[in-house]
């Protein structure tokens, strides 16, 4: 691969350098296991001695495809490819904590990211702490106690639409060495490069913008490659690990331990790999991503500019908007586009954004956001509902919330069906 290749060509190109006579497109490997000519060879494998494959659960020729792409596009060193976004988050987080340890993170989140964390991992011991996602330097320092390992935050968070002031956050999290982990599912590397600004650890719900066509479920873990982890507050990366006879993190893997820890405990531990299909088609998706985001972003602030000027629409969020609240964050952090997803609500509460989503004809219902078709939801009732009402206040969850994901049809058409459910109100 070409250091110097701009992000257009590493999304198409990267990955998969095929040799003479191989397969141009990289191939779905659908199996489970490789063969070997002798015993050695797989237990070099078992004691990471050597690089390859020997069971998919831990590592797929598919699978790492697409993990090379991520890393490149992200600017990382490597990835790691899950199960779920789901997945992607909580194992960053638990790579580095354990029981008896606590993450600060930022309280704009999606709600299942919510629910992980204050109830799932708070089973295993870990604690958090969440602070305003506009909260000021003061604030976040006075969080971050003793036994934090980390501090997470979404980048333009899932349904608020805050856009991250990754800088002050990283700023903070490095003083205190710790690492700033982001949540870039919205952006994706093609609006912001987190490491950029930053950030340790990138985490994806892949199953959004990154296959773009509502067809795999996925979540990755990028590593930027330049956190110290022989701080002194990670003892798990720098001691060695009894069940691969002392192997030693930091010491045999220093280009990319935190990835290569992840892979050979976690995963192989709990069993939440990608699937070889779902990475060749998340890999086909990341081909187009840049073109789709400028796209998704255009018709994102064409609806938000309609739906403002509306008079049976209340208010609308949308970072890319002048006179936003985030608008001066999203110039500095998301200068090619803003993402394609807005949020709004009508006039008349909730009964009234209700029969709005029900009077669309285009744009479907939907428990899914950021592919190729437009689709809104309505995130107090359906994706946030196991949360309490303080809860989703914290996370930006007003009643009459809509989430809106701006595919990629023809923004007139969009506009028209809004037109003519509002009509209906």
């Amino acid at each position: 691969m070409n250091p110097n290749w701009k992000f257009d060509t590493l999304a198409v190109q990267a990955g998969y350098e095929p040799k003479n006579g191989e397969p141009r497109i990289a191939p779905i490997v659908q199996s489970t296991t490789y063969k070997y000519d002798d015993v050695q060879s797989v237990a070099d494998l078992f004691d990471l001695k050597t690089p390859g494959f020997f069971y998919t659960r831990l590592a797929n020729p598919t699978v790492d495809v697409f993990e090379k792409k991520m890393a490149a596009l992200e600017g990382g060193v490597a990835a790691v490819a899950l199960a779920s976004g789901q997945s992607a988050n909580a194992f960053a987080l638990l790579n580095l904590a354990q029981s008896g340890d606590h993450i600060v993170a930022a309280s704009a989140l999606y709600g299942g990211t919510v629910s992980l964390f204050t109830n799932t991992l708070k089973k295993t011991g870990v604690s958090f702490s969440f602070v305003s996602i506009n909260a000021d330097e003061e604030e976040i320092r006075a969080a971050i106690k003793p036994n934090t390992k980390a501090v997470f935050v979404e980048m333009l968070a899932n349904p608020a639409l805050h856009v991250c002031d990754l800088e002050m956050y990283a700023k903070i999290a490095h003083e205190h060495q710790i690492p700033l982990i982001v949540d870039n599912t919205f952006p994706t590397p093609a609006l912001c490069r987190p490491f950029e600004f930053g950030a340790d650890i990138v985490t994806h719900s892949s199953s959004k913008y990154l296959d773009g066509h509502a067809t795999s479920v996925g979540g990755v873990v990028v590593e930027k490659g330049t956190f110290d982890w022989t701080c002194g507050k990670f003892p798990e990366f720098t001691e060695p690990d009894a069940s691969y006879h002392g192997l030693v993190y930091t010491r045999d893997f220093a280009a990319a331990p935190f990835s290569v820890k992840l892979r050979v405990q976690l995963v192989r531990d709990y069993g939440v790999p990608m699937m070889p299909f779902n990475a060749f088609l998340t890999n086909l998706g990341t081909e187009t991503l840049s073109l789709r985001m400028r796209k998704h972003s255009e018709n994102a602030l064409a609806l938000a500019k309609f739906l403002q000027s509306h008079p049976k629409i209340a208010w609308v969020k949308y970072p890319g908007l002048e006179g936003d609240d985030d608008y001066g964050r999203a110039r500095k952090y998301l200068p090619r586009g803003a993402s394609g997803v807005l949020t709004f609500g009508a006039k008349g509460g909730f009964k009234a954004s209700e029969k709005l989503m029900n009077h669309l004809e285009l744009a479907a219902i939907v428990v899914h956001v950021a592919d190729a078709r437009t689709g809104v939801l309505h995130p107090a009732s359906m994706t946030h509902r196991q949360l309490s009402e303080k809860e989703l206040i914290a996370a930006g969850v007003l009643p009459e919330l809509v989430r809106l994901s701006a595919g990629l049809e023809d923004a007139e058409d969009l506009i028209s069906d809004f037109d003519q459910a509002l009509s209906k109100l």
